[in-house]
C-alpha cells in the first residue's frame, strides 16, 4: 500500500491506498478476499473488502455480529439470500445493505466471476463472523 498519514481514530487519514492484489486470500465463506482498507490506524470507522465468487460458486450461509454490510456490486450477475426474505437478483450498480446479525449468502449466478465490494461498519473483524451452514 502507499503511504498514507496516519491520523486519530476518530479522523481518517488522507492519502491513496494501493492494495496489492497479491494478498488475496480464500476465506471460509467460499469466496476470495482482497482487505482494500481494514486499519484502525487509518480509518477506525469503516473497512472495505473486495470480493469475488467463482461461476457456478455460493458462498456460506453466514451472519457478521455488530457489523452492517454493505455490498457494492462491480461485475458479474448474482442472487442474494437475506433472512427471511425471498432471494433476489443483483448485478453491477446494486447495493446490497446487510444489518447486524442477518443470515445471508450469494450466489454466482452469471457467466463471469462475481465481483463486490464488502464495506462494513465498524470494520469487518473475523471473531464477528459466523459460519450458518449446516454440515
Amino acid at each position: 500500500m502507499a503511504k498514507v498519514s496516519k491520523s486519530s481514530a476518530a479522523v481518517p487519514a488522507s492519502g491513496v491506498l494501493r492494495p496489492n492484489a497479491d494478498h488475496e486470500y480464500f476465506f471460509q465463506e467460499g469466496c476470495f478476499i482482497l482487505e482494500m482498507l481494514n486499519d484502525p490506524g487509518l480509518d477506525a470507522q469503516l473497512s472495505v473488502a473486495r470480493a469475488r465468487v467463482s461461476v457456478g460458486e455460493t458462498t456460506r450461509w453466514h451472519r457478521l455480529l455488530h457489523t452492517t454490510e454493505r455490498y457494492l456490486l462491480l461485475k458479474g450477475r448474482g442472487r442474494v439470500w437475506l433472512g427471511a426474505e425471498e432471494p433476489q437478483d443483483v448485478g453491477p450498480g446494486d447495493v446490497v445493505l446487510i444489518a447486524p446479525g442477518v443470515h445471508q449468502r450469494i450466489a454466482n449466478t452469471g457467466q463471469e466471476e462475481l465481483v463486490f465490494l464488502a464495506v462494513c461498519t465498524p470494520p469487518f473483524r473475523e471473531e464477528n463472523y459466523r459460519d450458518d451452514a449446516p454440515d
